[in-house]
């Protein structure tokens, strides 16, 4: 045999390659393909942003319970803060001192108006905390729904695929390789872009949900406690 015409040969074979697979796939599969691709896009997009955010709220929140702590006058720290709030925590902290203002300006209150005041404040308090939990929240959702729902639309692509393979197969009457290879790959690639899609979003997904219950119990223990140094402030006044 010439040896030009064996290279000729190899060379006009199918395209396996990324690219090849995609351009040669059908259209369904094609389609199937673009979802899962913009799918995994934009769960990279909220995967750096959540990252991002979790970490400077984690940061702007250690660097206000440090100042709290402090022993600074909590009016000037609510004066601070009330003009560039930057974080979850001193959200909490500034909805609390408001409630508080409202009634440390009337006349002496007895034990039971007390009690009442606190429980606005910790209401006040309690609905910043499930505020600022749902902002963060933003984007948790479609993280969930990928990773549960990616791997099963790339099936569905591969399902399809494998139809259409078998389909060529028997229109050609011809099971060699070179003609059940190309369309096996095709159909498999789509479940490979399902799990390229799935994986990274269940990851993100499980270490967020954990990153934000650690947030949300220290924003809570953050209120507890102020409550209490309000409280003794009302007390010794």
């Amino acid at each position: 045999m010439n040896p030009d015409v064996k290279t000729e040969v190899i060379s006009s074979g199918p395209d396996l390659s990324i690219l090849g697979l995609f351009f040669q796939a059908d259209p369904f599969v094609k389609g199937v393909m673009f979802l899962l691709i913009f799918a995994s896009i934009w769960c990279w997009a909220i995967i750096i942003n959540k990252y991002s955010l979790i970490r400077k709220e984690k940061k702007n929140s250690m660097e206000f319970e440090d100042i709290f702590w402090s022993g600074v006058n909590l009016e000037d720290l609510y004066q601070q803060y009330s003009e560039n709030i930057n974080n979850t925590q001193a959200r909490v902290f500034i909805s609390g001192m408001q409630e508080f203002n409202k009634i440390s300006q009337r006349q002496t209150l007895s034990s039971t108006k007390i009690k009442e005041v606190f429980q606005r404040i910790n209401n006040s308090m309690h609905i910043s905390i499930n505020r600022e939990i749902q902002r963060l929240e933003t984007g948790m959702s479609f993280l969930a729904s990928i990773g549960s729902v990616a791997p099963f639309i790339g099936l569905l692509g591969t399902v399809w695929g494998i139809v259409n393979a078998f389909q060529s197969i028997a229109i050609s009457n011809n099971t060699s390789l070179a003609v059940v290879a190309p369309g096996i790959a095709e159909a498999l690639f789509a479940t490979a872009l399902g799990l390229l899609a799935a994986i990274p979003a269940v990851a993100a997904y499980n270490k967020f949900s954990n990153d934000l219950e650690k947030l949300s119990n220290n924003l809570e223990y953050f209120s507890i406690e102020f409550s209490a140094v309000l409280l003794r402030q009302v007390e010794e006044n």
